[in-house]
């Protein structure tokens, strides 16, 4: 591969970014721009037969090139279910809800189901399960956390992991270093502070995180709270010490480390998408979800490769991580 597909592997957008007016219902082409992976949104979706031809025809295109695409949705349950809700496919009440029976068959079952659900229209990845612990009542995830106890969490995790696995679907850990300790909202505002001490984080958030990686999850998101023990005042997928330090070394993950979207306030509002790319990716990111400016943010990684900024083999690991869950999902040719 060269440099340029290497790096655009390392991506994952929104049909509209790679072109197209608003929405994209049809397949994707990516001749000009050989992402990583596709992330659908409820707009994408019209019908099962729509979005399965849709679907299809993209994960064609891309084998074209030898490697095929992440197709991804955000099917949690509840009220994050756009397959459910635009589609048809099995409804699921919002997750605290099972939190409290805290049955680990019932969210295999959950899990299971969702991954058969979407998996029969062609997505081969889940953003979730949501790992993080409700512990402040003004964050902005509410009953999309499993419960206010990190056992719970952990083992409600696990299941929704392991059933979407079963199903083929890979699963994604959000949001990393946890998001329920937060007052406010990682969408609209430019700046999340999160006030933890390292000792607060191993007994409560990373415990459903260590849970969902020992399931086997393929991916964690990485969210753009800060942490206070961190102490670089950078949103965590911007950090070293929350992907690398926290995330690859203390937690022992060797998946694909993604961010959330970029696009979201708390970057687009304070970093160029030139400039968070490559913090993304010094920080040890694998994925950077969702950039303000695709094409900003690529030509900036590239850059820097020639620059001696960031390392040839620095992406190597990236790209490495990301085609080997692609042979695993038989999407290399």
């Amino acid at each position: 591969m060269s440099l340029r597909e290497k790096v655009y592997q390392m991506f994952f957008v929104t049909p509209e970014q790679l072109g197209g007016s608003y929405p994209v219902t049809s397949p994707i082409d990516f001749a000009d721009r050989p992402v990583g992976g596709v992330l659908c949104m409820g707009a994408n979706l019209e019908t099962q037969s729509q979005t399965r031809n849709m679907l299809t025809k993209t994960q064609e295109n891309a084998m074209q090139n030898g490697v095929g695409v992440f197709l991804a949705v955000d099917e949690e349950g509840g009220k994050v279910a756009r397959c459910a809700y635009k589609l048809g496919t099995t409804p699921f009440d919002g997750m605290a809800v099972y939190g409290a029976r805290n049955d680990y068959n019932e969210a295999f079952y959950i899990g299971q189901t969702i991954g058969r659900d979407i998996k029969s229209l062609g997505f081969n990845v889940d953003f979730a399960p949501v790992a993080d612990v409700d512990i402040s009542p003004t964050n902005e995830l509410g009953d999309r956390i499993f419960s206010a106890d990190p056992e719970v969490c952990a083992n409600m995790v696990s299941g929704v992991v392991r059933g979407l696995n079963s199903s083929g679907v890979a699963a994604t850990l959000k949001h990393f270093p946890g998001l329920g300790a937060e007052d406010g909202n990682t969408h609209t505002e430019s700046s999340i502070m999160i006030n933890r001490t390292y000792e607060q984080l191993r007994n409560t958030e990373f415990v459903p995180f260590k849970s969902g990686i020992q399931a086997g999850s393929d991916f964690v998101m990485v969210g753009h709270q800060k942490v206070s023990c961190f102490g670089d005042d950078l949103p965590a997928d911007l950090s070293y010490t929350a992907v690398t330090t926290m995330l690859r070394g203390e937690l022992g993950f060797n998946g694909i480390a993604i961010t959330d979207a970029q696009v979201m306030n708390t970057i687009s509002n304070v970093y160029y998408s030139s400039t968070a790319a490559k913090m993304s990716v010094k920080a040890g990111i694998d994925m950077i979800l969702s950039p303000e400016d695709l094409d900003m943010a690529a030509n900036a990684i590239i850059e820097a490769v020639k620059t001696g900024e960031i390392s040839e083999e620095r992406i190597n690991e990236s790209v490495t991580r990301i085609l080997t869950v692609k042979q695993k999902m038989g999407l290399l040719s």
